[in-house]
């Protein structure tokens, strides 16, 4: 079945009025009339199973039928901090990253970024959480990821840190530590923030504020990945190394 977020407000009781863009979907562009059934979410982490009773042009409504908990979030709650990328590969660290089970995106600017105004990403916000909503919906995810305001670098460890919940930094520059080492000599955390770089990487000073406010730099592996990559294979191993991708 087809499934929608709503806003927590638009279910009342047995009912459901779905928003305008929604019912445009289900009228335009799925085809959908009275009886069909959907799923909605309201981000509180139930599933409704909605039976729509009306589809019209200025809105839809529906009757839920069942609701259960949403078993499809990680238990380990990832927070990606990735620096700001060129043209549309921060688009795609957030689609992909939802997709796999990222719980929170912090947009980042640090030295080699192209954008360093914060203004940028407050025009981008839209858009960015039309892409994670649609990503959602496709990959049956029970939560929205939340998308915090964009942040300077140093202000982005000292936010990872305040939690005293693990902070891991990629660097290709790190000859010591794996993420597997990382991983290993901790307690499964209830929370791991994770730090990207943009093209080109972070600057050493950078790799020296992140140590010094507690983020730990790790390596993965001997290739070097790229800037829209390194976030999600390292995501991709701390939910498989804990059990999340079974």
């Amino acid at each position: 079945m087809h499934r929608f977020f709503v806003p927590r407000g638009a279910l009342g009781g047995d009912e459901v009025a779905l928003p305008s863009s929604v019912a445009h979907q289900l009228r335009n562009v799925l085809r959908m009339s009275p009886g069909a059934h959907i799923v909605v979410l309201d981000n509180s982490g139930w599933e409704y199973e909605v039976e729509l009773t009306e589809v019209a042009p200025q809105g839809a409504r529906g009757r839920i039928v069942s609701r259960s908990l949403s078993a499809t979030e990680p238990r380990t709650k990832i927070t990606l901090y990735q620096s700001f990328l060129k043209g549309q590969r921060f688009e795609f660290v957030l689609q992909k990253g939802t997709e796999l089970g990222i719980v929170e995106f912090v947009p980042v600017i640090s030295a080699r970024c192209v954008v360093s105004s914060l203004e940028h990403a407050e025009r981008k916000a839209p858009r960015w959480e039309a892409i994670i909503r649609e990503a959602a919906e496709q990959s049956r995810r029970g939560r929205l990821p939340e998308l915090t305001p964009a942040l300077f670098f140093r202000e982005a460890c000292l936010r990872a840190t305040r939690a005293g919940q693990l902070a891991l930094i990629p660097w290709e520059g790190e000859t010591n530590t794996g993420l597997r080492q990382a991983l290993d000599r901790t307690p499964r955390p209830f929370s791991v923030s994770l730090f990207v770089g943009p093209e080109g990487g972070f600057e050493e000073a950078e790799i020296a504020a992140a140590r010094e406010a507690g983020v730990t730099p790790v390596r993965l592996g001997p290739r070097i990945l790229r800037a829209e990559t390194a976030g999600l294979v390292a995501a991709s191993a701390i939910l498989f190394a804990y059990g999340d991708l079974d």
